[in-house]
């Protein structure tokens, strides 16, 4: 298996990307359901990826907020992370998970409290903190979205064993290939579980759930 075989793709052009971004400020969250329901921005989960950290592994990250504050894993303490790697120009598997997780969320209702979704970006160059905040609004506005220095996300990156690497496209644009897993980390600062990004909000719920009643 090479390396493309296990790597998701994100090779759909600015252009496009642009487009959709526009449709959503204009219609809203509503929109956001409807487009990315459709075959044309719907993701193909065609690749395998780079594995998870084993569960139980204690993962970390020292990045900083879209409102400037910095953080890391203990900022969040106490609750049941699920986060995501991934960047605001993506056009496929980012904006579809995002639209999971937030099902996922209304899905929990009150139970939702007990979680945190966080978005990390890996195209800091593109994604400036207001870029990012406005981003997340369109699927939930309790998510939080982080960036950091390259070398710091990069850092991030290798505690969740997270691929991603730049691609220069012909139109002088670029996108980047990215391993696609939801990490869920427990209140404690470890891995529980890892899932891949084609679970439905009902599966991601079904898991947050699972590994909160059996914390009891």
């Amino acid at each position: 298996m090479t390396t493309l075989d296990m790597i998701g793709s994100s090779k759909v052009g600015k252009a496009q990307h642009m487009r959709r971004r526009d449709f959503l400020a204009r219609f809203g969250h509503s929109a956001a359901a409807l487009v990315l329901s459709s075959r044309v921005f719907r993701p193909t989960f065609a690749a395998a990826q780079v594995a998870a950290p084993p569960e139980g592994s204690r993962v970390h990250f020292a990045l900083t907020t879209t409102e400037g504050a910095a953080v890391t894993e203990q900022s969040y303490r106490g609750k049941w992370l699920a986060v995501y790697f991934g960047y605001t120009f993506c056009p496929d598997v980012c904006p579809t998970t995002l639209m999971e997780l937030g099902g996922a969320f209304k899905v929990l209702g009150p139970r939702a409290d007990a979680a945190q979704v966080i978005f990390v970006t890996v195209d800091p160059q593109r994604d400036k903190p207001a870029v990012l905040a406005e981003y997340l609004k369109s699927f939930d506005p309790r998510f939080v979205g982080l960036t950091g220095s390259p070398a710091q996300i990069a850092a991030a990156a290798q505690s969740f064993n997270v691929f991603y690497e730049r691609n220069e496209t012909n139109d002088g644009s670029y996108t980047y290939d990215h391993s696609s897993f939801i990490y869920l980390v427990d209140p404690g600062g470890k891995l529980a579980k890892g899932l891949t990004s084609d679970r439905s909000s009902k599966q991601i719920a079904a898991d947050l759930l699972g590994l909160m009643n059996g914390a009891r």
